[in-house]
């Protein structure tokens, strides 16, 4: 089995590192990733610069493009043979309701997802306990070629920060919605000119029984299918409507 790792968190991060090694067990892994933090870059693709490879001494290769760059350029170019998924992660940290618009680790996969393959996003909601969150990602891939999973849909999964022998089991959720995001943070550099920080991201707002954020904060793995189709269907008919009047 072929398979395909990248990540937001860049070619040298522990996630990518304790995922890329778990999955080794499963096939043949093609590590590639951003050769920097490219956290936040969502869907993002680079389109006036070349893209560039550097194969480092573990096998991993580094693009100097985004986390959507790496994934296209893999299966496009790199892979000898297509990938049987495409798996993003482990991501430093949640990506958890609102988290997924924004995630380079949940483009990663949606990407891989574009060109056709099953794809994951696996992050751990916390920075300790990688090695639980890789042999989550294992025993979900085990499953997913046992049990192939429509195409047409990306699992993102959360992994508590947790010791795997304390973890309560899997739910599927949806996404929950974090309180809107706190304010810019204003400062100036050395020479006095002034400069702005993003603000923390907002508390949790809708995080109630069958979320996202209510899985994890109870100790369970938390899977949500994501849609590449951000059409709102139930607002089809009430729109044709508004603009009937």
């Amino acid at each position: 089995m072929n398979l395909l790792v990248s990540n937001d968190d860049g070619v040298n991060a522990e996630g990518i590192k304790a995922l890329s090694s778990a999955l080794s067990e499963l096939g043949q892994v093609l590590t590639v990733a951003p050769d920097r933090n490219c956290s936040g870059a969502s869907n993002s693709l680079t389109l006036t610069n070349p893209l560039r490879i550097q194969r480092l001494e573990n096998d991993f290769i580094a693009v100097n493009g985004t986390p959507t760059d790496c994934v296209h350029l893999a299966i496009r170019e790199l892979c000898e043979q297509e990938p049987a998924m495409v798996i993003a992660g482990i991501n430093h940290g949640a990506n958890l309701g609102d988290d997924t618009i924004y995630s380079g680790t949940v483009a990663a996969a949606m990407e891989g997802r574009f060109l056709g393959l099953p794809a994951m996003a696996i992050s751990l909601v916390g920075k300790n306990h990688f090695d639980t969150a890789a042999q989550i990602a294992k025993q979900l891939v085990e499953k997913m070629q046992r049990l192939p999973l429509a195409k047409d849909q990306i699992l993102n999964v959360n992994v508590p920060d947790l010791p795997l022998e304390q973890i309560k089991g899997i739910r599927v959720t949806r996404l929950g919605a974090r309180h809107k995001a706190e304010g810019m943070i204003r400062t100036s550099d050395p020479a006095g000119r002034e400069i702005f920080w993003l603000g923390p991201p907002g508390e949790q707002q809708d995080a109630g029984e069958g979320t996202d954020f209510d899985a994890v904060n109870q100790g369970y793995v938390s899977i949500t299918p994501l849609w590449v189709d951000l059409t709102a269907y139930e607002r089809l008919s009430e729109l044709a409507q508004w603009i009937a009047e």
